[in-house]
């Protein structure tokens, strides 16, 4: 392909580095969606002033949406902004849930340093078939690929499931032998979306399956963990959205601290969006609401701008771990 850019030319770097150094220190590398401008300055600001390593990742929709040749510039400004600012931080550029190797072979031809093949929802033989063939590709150009064994509920994106499968132990020792994959995304009760758990009054979230995890760390120890739908859903931001004309009743996510317990074990990457959409969506609502007059947009997504900065340096710094590890 004559317009192929590798991703080293943008600045980036693939995930092999970043998470064999998470496993050893006992974090996870946050992986945060982006959509616009605005989320990407409020991610790259707030991991250079944490010295956070940082994956930035877009859905097979946010890509759509921002347009696949101005991801590639947007990419390459976000690793010159953050040497701008004195911060030298591993910077990976990955596609989430990729749901055919043409997209995944597309993102790697545009300068993705990694790419995620989603197969979870096919049969186990099809989903080994379909991981192997984005693997063999990738590899090629040293691009690192993530793999899914295990389904999640919700809806995300495109991303949609009625209802979770969890992860089975013993299937993760052939799955990882025969794709070649270097990080495997896991089911064990995360879900994606501001709803992940559906529960009655008084009732707490339920504990996600850590007895799974350890099951899968003892049969393919030492390899990388993925924990997908792992936003804590704010609730601070669920209240303003309310509050200023929004309808979010019933929407709760992950408990930090059960995301601080799975940082310290293998899980190696931790995705954060929903919490991301929140925190806009709140002080988007919440300065219109005050300022019925303002028409122009860098005052609200300004303000939406400041609070994602001061929620992902809350995630790097006290749920994740990886402050400071850049």
């Amino acid at each position: 392909m004559a317009d192929r850019v590798s991703y080293q030319e943008l600045g980036l770097v693939n995930t092999r580095d970043m998470f064999a150094r998470a496993m050893k220190g006992g974090y996870a590398v946050p992986a945060y969606n982006f959509n616009n401008l605005e989320q990407l300055q409020a991610i790259i600001t707030a991991c250079a002033e944490t010295a956070s390593p940082v994956i930035i990742q877009v859905s097979k929709g946010a890509r759509n949406y921002a347009n696949e040749t101005m991801l590639r510039y947007m990419a390459m400004g976000a690793v010159k902004m953050a040497r701008e600012m004195g911060a030298d931080i591993p910077i990976a550029l990955h596609l989430d849930h990729g749901d055919s190797f043409e997209l995944c072979k597309a993102c790697v031809d545009s300068g993705f340093s990694s790419v995620m093949i989603d197969g979870s929802h096919l049969p186990y033989e099809e989903n080994v078939a379909l991981t192997r063939k984005v693997v063999e590709y990738a590899h090629q150009y040293d691009v690192t690929v993530e793999g899914e064994l295990g389904v999640l509920a919700g809806i995300e994106d495109e991303v949609e499931a009625e209802h979770s499968t969890y992860t089975r132990p013993e299937e993760v020792e052939d799955f990882v032998s025969k794709t070649g994959c270097d990080s495997l995304a896991i089911s064990i009760g995360t879900s994606h979306g501001a709803y992940k758990f559906k529960l009655k009054e008084g009732e707490e979230v339920p504990p996600l399956r850590f007895d799974i995890l350890e099951e899968i760390e003892k049969r393919i120890p030492g390899f990388p963990i993925v924990l997908h739908g792992a936003s804590s859903v704010v609730q601070e931001y669920v209240q303003l959205i309310n509050r200023y004309g929004g309808s979010m009743e019933g929407a709760v996510g992950v408990p930090e601290e059960q995301l601080r317990r799975a940082a310290r074990s293998a899980v190696c990457k931790i995705n954060i969006d929903s919490d991301g959409r929140l925190a806009v969506t709140a002080k988007v609502r919440e300065y219109l609401a005050n300022n019925p007059a303002e028409f122009d947009p860098r005052k609200y997504l300004g303000e939406a701008r400041k609070e994602l900065i001061r929620l992902i340096k809350h995630k790097n710094e006290a749920v994740l771990g990886s402050a400071g590890k850049a």
